[in-house]
């Protein structure tokens, strides 16, 4: 949100001397402590994605699963979060944000406490889709509260939200590592133990002024897809997370790496992501306008998971490439967000549902795919599938997004 300037009004002409008006006071240029609450909170939320890919080939083995069954992981957690974006921004507007995003964190904690006393894959991917209906009221509500506490304007705030993204997906993996080595039960609890120390944070520092003031209904967030350019991002989006998730939840089946050397590449992986959203996505904005900027990026991303496909055999080359791919990822995660922020007339929250919903359907769906087609076809064939979803992905944005795209670019 916007603040007004320090600046007073100027006093009136009079016959007596005035008396000197004090220096305005100086504008704040610092976050209030709340954004920072929110951005560990959110931290701490996206940890859980990168959390299980270092334990993905421990807990195939201690529970008797197959790269296909195990990637359920994702496809359950993610589909949920997916439908339960349709509601997100419904309980925010009744409830108000700070009592949502506490909630998603109830949520959370309960299932990932859960997820850690599983003894089937069955019951470990039922917990993980609970986990994923506190998550979808959790981020959802994450990104409309930092926008609406934090200075400086959305852009600025977007901007401290992907910082926590990069942050929490860097950092998961190495988490799910360390907890790993002593039992492939021990990254949930920790989790569990992580989000009760946000919630806390949230209870004593976020006061309660994430409000919706429009009137909003279940339905909304589909309605709110009837605008065309949100519905081409979302639709783009979840091409992307084809991608995405190619990367994600597969790679760890075609590396001979323990449980810590998963969780270092990962590392690197996030770090780059994360320096690449806040940094990176802002420069390629402005140095070549922002759908140049999707395509080019987009196009860098198919080329790099080309390129697995073709090295697929070659362990060195998988893990330049897989840390490499961290800087295309994360201009790209911070360009979607902006963009789908910015794209309809509809209230920050609504968009937010919506354009979700539609992308983590693509989330859901790649490693479940992605896990059958490299157990059937062989290990080339998840990146192959992963580069076919982003190219179909750039040509959403060339040819339905550009008139979109432009308009957001021309009241930036």
């Amino acid at each position: 949100m916007d603040y007004p300037s320090g600046a007073g009004t100027v006093p009136a002409v009079t016959d007596t001397p005035a008396p000197t008006d004090p220096a305005p006071a100086p504008a704040r240029t610092g976050q209030p402590i709340a954004v920072w609450v929110l951005a560990f909170a959110a931290m701490v939320s996206f940890m859980g994605i990168g959390l299980v890919d270092p334990i993905l080939k421990s807990i195939a083995a201690n529970l008797d699963a197959t790269p296909s069954e195990v990637s359920l992981l994702f496809t359950s957690y993610l589909l949920v979060t997916a439908i339960a974006m349709l509601i997100t921004s419904f309980v925010s507007s009744r409830f108000g944000g700070r009592t949502t995003l506490m909630a998603g964190l109830v949520i959370i904690i309960v299932f990932t406490t859960l997820a850690g006393t599983s003894d089937s894959v069955a019951a470990l991917v039922g917990w993980r889709a609970g986990w994923g209906l506190g998550n979808a009221l959790f981020i959802a509500t994450a990104l409309a509260a930092i926008i609406a506490v934090a200075r400086g304007g959305a852009e600025k705030a977007v901007t401290l939200y992907e910082a926590a993204l990069g942050v929490g997906i860097s950092v998961g993996p190495l988490v799910g590592a360390l907890l790993g080595t002593v039992n492939w039960r021990a990254p949930f609890f920790g989790v569990a133990v992580l989000m009760g120390i946000a919630l806390l944070a949230i209870s004593l520092f976020l006061k309660d002024k994430v409000t919706v003031t429009h009137r909003i209904r279940p339905a909304d967030p589909l309605r709110a897809l009837g605008h065309g350019g949100l519905l081409v991002l979302g639709i783009a989006a979840l091409l992307y997370n084809g991608g995405f998730f190619a990367v994600l939840a597969f790679t760890p089946f075609t590396l001979p790496y323990s449980a810590f050397g998963i969780g270092f590449l990962f590392f690197g992986w996030g770090v780059l992501l994360g320096l690449c959203a806040v940094w990176g996505a802002p420069w390629m904005h402005r140095r070549f306008g922002l759908t140049n900027a999707f395509i080019i990026t987009l196009g860098v991303f198919t080329a790099i998971l080309v390129a697995l496909a073709l090295t697929v055999d070659n362990h060195v080359a998988v893990t330049v490439l897989v840390i490499a791919c961290g800087a295309p990822l994360g201009v790209l995660n911070t360009l979607f967000t902006e963009s789908a922020m910015n794209v309809s007339p509809v209230p920050r929250p609504v968009a937010s549902a919506g354009y979700n919903f539609v992308r983590f359907l693509g989330a859901a769906a790649s490693p479940w795919i992605c896990g059958k087609l490299g157990e059937e076809v062989g290990l080339s064939a998840p990146f192959w599938f992963g580069g076919a979803c982003v190219i179909g992905g750039l040509l959403m944005i060339a040819v339905f997004g550009r008139r979109h795209l432009a308009a957001i670019n021309a009241r930036h």
